[in-house]
C-alpha cells in the first residue's frame, strides 16, 4: 500500500499531529505566527476522526488560557495551549504553577523576534525562558525543537509523552519560518500510549480525593517538594537527551544548531565536504535537557578543534555550548537577528574565517 503524502505548513502539521497523538482540550489566545494552529483545530473540532478532542476555547487572554490549561490538564487529559513569544511571556506564571504542581500539559511557541512586539519574522530569542524556566521559581521543562514539518507533526506524540513520564509541562520551541514552512510528510503511525493518571484530580465522589497544589506554608515542606523537583530534573537530564550529530565522526570543525538554522547548517556541510572541509554538525533535539554529554564527547574525542554556534539570538543556546566543552575558548558564534534568517554563504563565511584557526 503506497503511503499517504501530505503537504502542510508546519503550524498545521503540529496541529493534525496533537489530534492524531490523542489530543483532548486545547485553550489559547491566537497570536500570529502561530494562528493556523488553532484554526486548524477548530477546522477539525467534532471531527469523528478525533474522538477525543472534546474542548476547543478560545480564551480572552493568554493569562485565561494557562490556567484553563491547568485546570483541564489536572484531571488527567492532554491539553495544549499555542502562542508566540509576547504571548509565551503571559504564560510564565502559570506555567510556574503547573511545575510545582506536577502538571503534565503542552505548551507550543512559535518563537518570532523581539523584544517587546518586535516582527513577525523568525528568532530563537526565546531560548532562556524555555529552557531556564521562565517564571518564579525553579523549574525546568521539557523542551523539544523540530526542525522540519515532520518533526512538528511527530513531536506533539513525544512531547505528550515525556510530560506524562516525568509529570512536568513540555514546551515545543519553534519558529516563525517553521511554523509557515510548506513541506510533504507522511503521519507516522501514532499508537495510543495509556499513561498512569493515578495523581489525577477527578472529583469528590471517589474513594480518595486528589488535590493538586503548589503552595507549601511550611518551609520543611517546600524544602523536601523542591528536593523531589530537583532530583525527578536530574532524571530527566540523565535519561531524556536527545539530539544528531551528521558526519562529526572525523569533523574538525563542528557547527551547533537546531531549528530552522540546523537545515541550513547542513547544507553548508555537504557543501564544504564537498570542497574537502572535514566539518559536521551537531543538532540538539531536546533544549532542554541539553544534549551536553555528546558534545563533551565530542570535544574529547581530539579531532574536533572549532565548534561554531549559530542562532538566531544573541548568543543563548551559546552558553550551554560553552558549558559542555572542554575547552570554551574553541567555541565560536554566528547570528542573525530581526526576524532574518542567515544565507547559507554567511554561515560558509564564518566557518572559513574560523578555519584559518584550525
Amino acid at each position: 500500500m503506497k503511503e499517504k503524502r501530505e503537504f502542510l505548513k508546519g503550524n498545521e502539521a503540529l496541529a493534525y499531529g496533537a489530534l492524531k497523538a490523542g489530543l483532548n482540550a486545547y485553550f489559547a489566545y491566537p497570536i500570529t505566527p502561530s494562528s493556523e494552529i488553532p484554526e486548524t483545530l477548530a477546522k477539525e473540532f467534532r471531527n469523528p476522526e478525533y474522538k477525543d478532542f472534546k474542548v476547543f476555547l478560545q480564551a480572552a487572554s493568554e493569562l485565561e488560557a494557562i490556567n484553563m490549561v491547568i485546570g483541564a490538564a489536572s484531571t488527567g487529559q492532554k491539553v495544549m495551549t499555542a502562542t508566540s513569544g509576547p504571548g509565551f511571556s503571559l504564560k510564565q506564571e502559570g506555567i510556574s504553577y503547573a511545575a510545582g504542581m506536577e502538571i503534565p500539559l503542552l505548551v507550543v511557541n512559535i518563537n518570532r523576534a523581539g523584544p517587546g512586539l518586535g516582527n513577525l519574522g523568525p528568532e530563537q530569542s526565546d531560548y532562556f525562558q524555555a529552557t531556564k524556566g521562565g517564571g518564579h521559581g525553579g523549574y525546568r521543562n521539557v523542551v523539544l525543537a523540530p526542525n522540519s514539518v515532520q518533526e512538528m507533526a511527530s513531536f506533539p506524540k513525544l512531547a505528550f509523552s515525556l510530560a506524562f513520564k516525568y509529570r512536568n509541562p513540555a514546551v515545543i520551541l519553534a519558529d516563525a519560518f517553521l511554523g509557515q514552512l510548506k513541506e510533504d510528510i507522511i503521519f507516522p503511525e501514532i499508537t495510543e500510549e495509556i499513561f498512569d493518571t493515578s495523581w489525577a484530580a477527578v472529583g469528590a465522589n471517589v474513594d480518595k480525593r486528589h488535590i493538586l497544589l503548589s503552595l507549601n506554608l511550611e518551609f520543611e515542606a517546600q524544602g523536601e517538594h523542591s528536593e523531589h523537583l530537583m532530583k525527578k530534573y536530574e532524571r530527566i537530564d540523565s535519561s531524556e537527551q536527545r539530539f544528531e550529530s551528521y558526519l562529526t565522526d572525523d569533523a574538525e570543525i563542528v557547527l551547533v544548531a537546531y531549528g530552522i538554522v540546523s537545515r541550513l547548517c547542513k547544507q553548508v556541510v555537504n557543501e564544504l565536504r564537498g570542497k574537502g572541509m572535514q566539518i559536521g554538525l551537531f543538532r540538539p533535539i531536546t533544549l532542554s535537557p541539553f544534549p551536553h554529554d555528546e558534545l563533551m564527547n565530542l570535544s574529547a574525542s581530539g579531532h574536533v578543534t572549532k565548534f561554531v554556534d549559530v542562532e538566531l539570538n544573541m548568543g543563548q543556546m551559546l552558553q550551554d555550548v560553552k558549558l559542555s566543552v572542554k575547552d570554551p575558548s574553541i567555541v565560536d558564534f554566528a547570528y542573525k537577528l530581526g526576524g532574518l534568517l542567515p544565507t547559507t554563504k554567511e554561515i560558509e563565511r564564518k566557518v572559513l574565517e574560523v578555519s584559518v584557526y584550525v
